[in-house]
């Protein structure tokens, strides 16, 4: 296994800590899951760049990668949801907007296509990581509420922009 795919099973790894740490609700442990949560997303960032720059790229990392953000964010998602600090629609609108990209994804490659990571894919990811650590940062209503906004404009947004600039691959003349 690769330096980049270390990285990547290292972020899996730390979710449930991440998650633990969270549950013991000790003093600080909102800071320490902090910290868990922002090496967990700094993995991606450099697992990333050391398969780009050493021609590391594998179906490992192709498929484990982007799965392994879904389980960060929806971990830290669900913990949200459940201490009453995000809805569960929102959490709803972010399930089903990968379920949707990534029914989209495997259409297009059954078909010989490849879709990759969009731009504001992209910054839907990065939004909805840096709105978790304000979250675990501050815990106050309306900035959850905002941040909540956020991460649900972004995703709906960059769900959209999938589509439309994907409409090709799905035959709606069947439907």
């Amino acid at each position: 296994m690769n330096t980049a795919n270390k990285l990547t099973m290292l972020r899996i790894l730390l979710i449930p800590v991440f998650l633990v740490v969270l549950y013991l609700d000790f003093p600080g442990n909102q800071g320490v899951a902090l910290i868990l949560f922002v090496a967990a997303s700094l993995t991606d960032f450099v697992d990333g760049k050391i398969a780009r720059s050493r021609g590391l790229i594998t179906d490992f990392g192709k498929f484990m990668d982007p799965l392994a953000d879904k389980m960060l964010v929806m971990a830290a998602m669900l913990w949200f949801v459940e201490v009453g600090r995000m809805p569960a629609w929102a959490l709803l609108i972010v399930v089903v907007r990968e379920f949707a990209v990534s029914g989209l994804r495997l259409i297009a490659v059954d078909n010989g296509r490849v879709i990759a990571a969009a731009w504001s894919g992209k910054v839907k990811t990065a939004s909805t990581m840096v709105g978790i650590c304000v979250m675990l940062i501050v815990s106050v209503g309306w900035l959850d509420a905002l941040v909540t906004a956020v991460i649900v404009l972004t995703t709906v947004y960059s769900g959209i922009e999938y589509f439309v600039k994907n409409k090709d691959v799905i035959d709606w003349s069947h439907m």
